[in-house]
Protein backbone atom coordinates (compact mmCIF):
# COMPACT_ATOMS: atom_id res chain seq x y z
CA UNK A 1 0.00 0.00 0.00
CA UNK A 2 0.93 3.66 -0.20
CA UNK A 3 0.52 6.28 2.51
CA UNK A 4 -2.20 8.87 2.41
CA UNK A 5 -1.12 12.30 1.22
CA UNK A 6 0.70 14.46 3.77
CA UNK A 7 2.76 17.63 3.92
CA UNK A 8 6.48 17.03 4.56
CA UNK A 9 8.90 19.22 6.52
CA UNK A 10 12.61 18.59 7.19
CA UNK A 11 13.81 21.15 9.76
CA UNK A 12 17.56 21.54 10.25
CA UNK A 13 17.52 22.69 13.88
CA UNK A 14 15.55 21.83 17.00
CA UNK A 15 13.91 25.26 17.21
CA UNK A 16 12.40 24.83 13.74
CA UNK A 17 11.09 21.36 14.60
CA UNK A 18 9.46 22.59 17.80
CA UNK A 19 7.86 25.54 16.00
CA UNK A 20 6.38 23.14 13.44
CA UNK A 21 5.07 20.88 16.20
CA UNK A 22 3.50 23.84 17.96
CA UNK A 23 1.88 24.98 14.72
CA UNK A 24 0.48 21.62 13.63
CA UNK A 25 -0.11 19.88 16.99
CA UNK A 26 -1.91 16.55 16.77
CA UNK A 27 -2.02 16.77 12.96
CA UNK A 28 1.73 16.07 12.84
CA UNK A 29 3.85 12.95 13.20
CA UNK A 30 7.59 13.00 13.85
CA UNK A 31 9.82 10.91 11.58
CA UNK A 32 13.09 9.77 13.17
CA UNK A 33 14.26 6.25 12.28
CA UNK A 34 10.90 5.44 10.71
CA UNK A 35 11.04 1.76 11.63
CA UNK A 36 7.55 1.93 13.17
CA UNK A 37 6.08 5.00 11.49
CA UNK A 38 6.76 4.06 7.86
CA UNK A 39 4.89 0.71 8.00
CA UNK A 40 2.01 2.44 9.79
CA UNK A 41 1.89 5.12 7.09
CA UNK A 42 2.03 2.58 4.28
CA UNK A 43 -0.78 0.51 5.79
CA UNK A 44 -2.68 3.75 6.54
CA UNK A 45 -2.89 2.91 10.21
CA UNK A 46 -1.49 6.42 10.69
CA UNK A 47 -2.82 9.24 8.49
CA UNK A 48 -1.14 12.46 9.63
CA UNK A 49 -1.61 15.67 7.70
CA UNK A 50 2.01 16.61 8.38
CA UNK A 51 5.25 14.61 8.74
CA UNK A 52 8.18 16.36 10.43
CA UNK A 53 11.48 14.65 9.57
CA UNK A 54 14.02 15.41 12.32
CA UNK A 55 16.95 13.50 10.79
CA UNK A 56 18.71 16.71 9.77
CA UNK A 57 19.00 17.94 13.37
CA UNK A 58 22.55 17.00 14.47
CA UNK A 59 22.07 18.33 18.01
CA UNK A 60 19.88 15.32 18.90
CA UNK A 61 22.50 12.67 18.09
CA UNK A 62 24.92 12.11 20.99
CA UNK A 63 25.94 9.94 23.92
CA UNK A 64 27.38 12.06 26.72
CA UNK A 65 28.65 11.19 30.20
CA UNK A 66 26.49 12.75 32.90
CA UNK A 67 28.02 14.34 36.02
CA UNK A 68 26.46 11.66 38.23
CA UNK A 69 28.23 8.88 36.32
CA UNK A 70 25.27 8.04 34.12
CA UNK A 71 24.56 8.89 30.50
CA UNK A 72 22.61 11.48 28.55
CA UNK A 73 21.55 10.12 25.14
CA UNK A 74 20.10 12.27 22.39
CA UNK A 75 16.76 11.10 21.09
CA UNK A 76 18.05 10.81 17.51
CA UNK A 77 20.96 8.54 18.47
CA UNK A 78 20.80 5.35 16.43
CA UNK A 79 20.36 2.10 18.32
CA UNK A 80 23.39 0.65 16.55
CA UNK A 81 25.51 3.53 17.86
CA UNK A 82 24.42 2.70 21.40
CA UNK A 83 25.10 -1.00 20.81
CA UNK A 84 28.69 -0.29 19.75
CA UNK A 85 29.45 2.45 22.28
CA UNK A 86 32.28 1.68 24.73
CA UNK A 87 30.90 4.37 27.02
CA UNK A 88 27.54 2.58 27.21
CA UNK A 89 29.23 -0.77 27.84
CA UNK A 90 31.27 0.77 30.64
CA UNK A 91 28.58 2.79 32.39
CA UNK A 92 25.29 0.98 31.64
CA UNK A 93 26.13 -2.54 30.45
CA UNK A 94 22.55 -3.78 30.74
CA UNK A 95 21.58 -1.31 28.01
CA UNK A 96 24.41 -2.50 25.79
CA UNK A 97 23.26 -6.09 26.33
CA UNK A 98 19.61 -5.37 25.56
CA UNK A 99 20.03 -3.34 22.35
CA UNK A 100 21.18 -6.30 20.16
CA UNK A 101 17.78 -7.90 20.83
CA UNK A 102 16.01 -5.02 19.05
CA UNK A 103 15.03 -6.33 15.61
CA UNK A 104 17.93 -6.96 13.25
CA UNK A 105 21.04 -4.85 12.71
CA UNK A 106 19.49 -3.22 9.62
CA UNK A 107 16.66 -1.99 11.85
CA UNK A 108 19.08 -0.79 14.52
CA UNK A 109 21.10 1.07 11.88
CA UNK A 110 18.11 3.40 11.37
CA UNK A 111 16.06 2.98 14.53
CA UNK A 112 16.58 5.68 17.15
CA UNK A 113 16.53 5.65 20.92
CA UNK A 114 13.89 8.36 21.13
CA UNK A 115 11.76 6.84 18.40
CA UNK A 116 11.45 3.47 20.12
CA UNK A 117 10.76 5.01 23.51
CA UNK A 118 8.19 7.46 22.10
CA UNK A 119 6.45 4.67 20.18
CA UNK A 120 6.05 2.83 23.52
CA UNK A 121 5.37 -0.63 22.19
CA UNK A 122 4.74 -2.72 25.33
CA UNK A 123 6.92 -5.52 23.94
CA UNK A 124 9.90 -3.26 23.21
CA UNK A 125 13.16 -3.49 25.14
CA UNK A 126 14.09 0.18 25.54
CA UNK A 127 11.02 1.32 27.51
CA UNK A 128 11.64 -1.54 29.97
CA UNK A 129 15.30 -0.59 30.33
CA UNK A 130 14.32 3.03 31.01
CA UNK A 131 11.87 1.95 33.70
CA UNK A 132 14.31 -0.50 35.30
CA UNK A 133 17.05 2.13 35.51
CA UNK A 134 14.75 4.90 36.84
CA UNK A 135 15.47 6.85 33.69
CA UNK A 136 14.28 10.36 32.94
CA UNK A 137 12.86 11.63 29.66
CA UNK A 138 13.33 15.24 28.57
CA UNK A 139 10.35 16.67 26.68
CA UNK A 140 10.88 19.94 24.81
CA UNK A 141 8.41 22.34 23.25
CA UNK A 142 8.73 25.77 21.68
CA UNK A 143 8.03 27.43 25.02
CA UNK A 144 9.03 24.93 27.70
CA UNK A 145 11.06 21.92 28.73
CA UNK A 146 10.06 19.33 31.31
CA UNK A 147 11.59 16.15 32.67
CA UNK A 148 9.50 13.06 33.45
CA UNK A 149 10.42 9.89 35.27
CA UNK A 150 9.99 6.78 33.15
CA UNK A 151 7.29 5.53 35.51
CA UNK A 152 5.20 8.60 34.63
CA UNK A 153 5.99 8.56 30.92
CA UNK A 154 4.48 5.26 29.72
CA UNK A 155 0.70 5.43 30.06
CA UNK A 156 -0.82 2.66 27.91
CA UNK A 157 0.02 0.65 24.77
CA UNK A 158 1.58 3.05 22.23
CA UNK A 159 0.64 5.95 24.50
CA UNK A 160 2.97 8.25 26.44
CA UNK A 161 2.82 11.51 28.36
CA UNK A 162 4.20 13.48 25.39
CA UNK A 163 1.84 16.41 24.96
CA UNK A 164 0.83 18.38 21.85
CA UNK A 165 3.78 20.35 20.54
CA UNK A 166 6.31 18.32 22.55
CA UNK A 167 9.25 16.27 21.36
CA UNK A 168 11.32 13.75 23.30
CA UNK A 169 14.82 15.20 23.01
CA UNK A 170 16.96 13.37 25.59
CA UNK A 171 17.08 10.16 27.60
CA UNK A 172 18.86 10.36 30.96
CA UNK A 173 19.98 7.11 32.57
CA UNK A 174 21.59 7.26 36.02
CA UNK A 175 24.70 5.31 36.89
CA UNK A 176 24.73 2.10 38.87
CA UNK A 177 27.68 1.34 41.10
CA UNK A 178 29.83 -1.75 40.59
CA UNK A 179 27.94 -3.36 43.47
CA UNK A 180 24.90 -3.69 41.20
CA UNK A 181 24.51 -6.80 39.08
CA UNK A 182 22.09 -7.20 36.22
CA UNK A 183 20.41 -9.74 34.00
CA UNK A 184 18.40 -9.48 30.79
CA UNK A 185 16.22 -12.20 29.26
CA UNK A 186 13.49 -12.39 26.64
CA UNK A 187 11.57 -15.03 24.69
CA UNK A 188 10.70 -14.45 21.02
CA UNK A 189 9.32 -16.66 18.28
CA UNK A 190 12.36 -15.81 16.15
CA UNK A 191 15.47 -13.77 16.81
CA UNK A 192 14.66 -10.14 16.10
CA UNK A 193 10.93 -10.47 16.76
CA UNK A 194 9.20 -8.49 19.46
CA UNK A 195 9.39 -10.21 22.82
CA UNK A 196 6.47 -12.34 23.91
CA UNK A 197 7.88 -12.07 27.44
CA UNK A 198 10.97 -10.28 28.71
CA UNK A 199 12.61 -9.42 32.02
CA UNK A 200 15.27 -7.03 33.30
CA UNK A 201 16.72 -7.66 36.75
CA UNK A 202 18.94 -5.41 38.84
CA UNK A 203 20.39 -6.57 42.16
CA UNK A 204 22.52 -4.99 44.84
CA UNK A 205 23.93 -7.46 47.36
CA UNK A 206 26.29 -7.16 50.30
CA UNK A 207 29.45 -9.19 50.81
CA UNK A 208 27.46 -12.01 52.34
CA UNK A 209 25.15 -12.36 49.37
CA UNK A 210 22.16 -10.72 51.10
CA UNK A 211 19.99 -8.63 48.78
CA UNK A 212 20.05 -4.93 49.68
CA UNK A 213 18.02 -3.64 46.73
CA UNK A 214 16.24 -5.19 43.74
CA UNK A 215 14.42 -4.22 40.59
CA UNK A 216 12.40 -6.62 38.44
CA UNK A 217 10.90 -5.12 35.28
CA UNK A 218 8.82 -7.09 32.79
CA UNK A 219 7.87 -6.30 29.20
CA UNK A 220 5.59 -7.97 26.67
CA UNK A 221 3.15 -8.88 29.43
CA UNK A 222 1.01 -5.74 29.76
CA UNK A 223 0.14 -2.40 28.23
CA UNK A 224 3.37 -0.86 29.53
CA UNK A 225 6.59 -2.18 31.05
CA UNK A 226 5.90 -3.30 34.62
CA UNK A 227 7.83 -3.24 37.89
CA UNK A 228 6.93 -6.27 40.00
CA UNK A 229 7.13 -4.71 43.45
CA UNK A 230 5.92 -7.74 45.39
CA UNK A 231 8.69 -9.89 43.89
CA UNK A 232 11.28 -7.21 44.65
CA UNK A 233 10.15 -7.05 48.28
CA UNK A 234 10.45 -10.84 48.59
CA UNK A 235 14.18 -10.56 47.85
CA UNK A 236 15.06 -7.70 50.18
CA UNK A 237 17.07 -8.66 53.25
CA UNK A 238 17.36 -12.29 52.17
CA UNK A 239 20.13 -14.43 50.80
CA UNK A 240 19.15 -15.31 47.23
CA UNK A 241 18.87 -19.09 47.34
CA UNK A 242 17.20 -21.55 44.99
CA UNK A 243 14.18 -21.43 47.26
CA UNK A 244 14.03 -17.65 47.12
CA UNK A 245 14.25 -17.71 43.33
CA UNK A 246 11.46 -20.26 43.17
CA UNK A 247 9.28 -18.02 45.37
CA UNK A 248 10.00 -14.98 43.17
CA UNK A 249 9.16 -16.96 40.04
CA UNK A 250 5.82 -17.96 41.57
CA UNK A 251 5.06 -14.39 42.67
CA UNK A 252 5.74 -12.99 39.21
CA UNK A 253 3.44 -15.54 37.59
CA UNK A 254 0.72 -14.64 40.12
CA UNK A 255 1.15 -10.89 39.65
CA UNK A 256 1.05 -10.83 35.86
CA UNK A 257 -2.29 -10.26 34.15
CA UNK A 258 -1.41 -10.34 30.43
CA UNK A 259 -3.69 -10.54 27.43
CA UNK A 260 -3.79 -13.31 24.87
CA UNK A 261 -2.99 -12.52 21.24
CA UNK A 262 -1.94 -14.31 18.07
CA UNK A 263 1.58 -14.75 19.43
CA UNK A 264 0.91 -16.26 22.87
CA UNK A 265 -1.86 -16.98 25.33
CA UNK A 266 -2.21 -15.21 28.65
CA UNK A 267 -1.51 -18.47 30.47
CA UNK A 268 1.72 -18.93 28.51
CA UNK A 269 2.90 -15.41 29.33
CA UNK A 270 2.14 -15.86 33.04
CA UNK A 271 4.05 -19.14 33.23
CA UNK A 272 6.99 -18.01 31.11
CA UNK A 273 7.13 -14.69 32.93
CA UNK A 274 8.08 -16.47 36.13
CA UNK A 275 10.67 -18.63 34.38
CA UNK A 276 12.24 -15.68 32.53
CA UNK A 277 12.44 -13.68 35.75
CA UNK A 278 14.30 -16.48 37.48
CA UNK A 279 16.75 -16.73 34.57
CA UNK A 280 17.36 -12.98 34.62
CA UNK A 281 18.05 -13.10 38.36
CA UNK A 282 20.36 -16.09 37.96
CA UNK A 283 22.26 -14.22 35.25
CA UNK A 284 22.69 -11.29 37.62
CA UNK A 285 23.84 -13.47 40.52
CA UNK A 286 26.19 -15.75 38.62
CA UNK A 287 28.06 -13.20 36.57
CA UNK A 288 30.21 -10.26 37.60
CA UNK A 289 28.47 -7.98 35.11
CA UNK A 290 25.28 -9.93 34.57
CA UNK A 291 26.20 -10.89 31.01
CA UNK A 292 25.19 -14.53 31.23
CA UNK A 293 22.15 -14.68 29.02
CA UNK A 294 20.65 -18.03 28.08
Amino acid sequence: MKPAQFEYFAPTCLAQALELLEEHGDDAKVLAGGQSLMPMLNMRLARPNVVIDINRIPDLDYISPAPNGGLAIGALTRQRTVEKSDLVKERIPVLAAAVPSIGHFQIRNRGTMGGSISHADPAAELPAICLALDGELVLSSASNQRVLKAEDFFLAPLTTAIGPGELLTEIRLPARSQEWKWGFQEVCRRQGDFAMVGAVSLLQMDGGGVCQSACITMFGVGGTPLRIGRAEEALLGNRISDGALQDVSRIVSEELDPDSDIHASAAYRKEVGGVITRRALEAAINSVNGDDRA
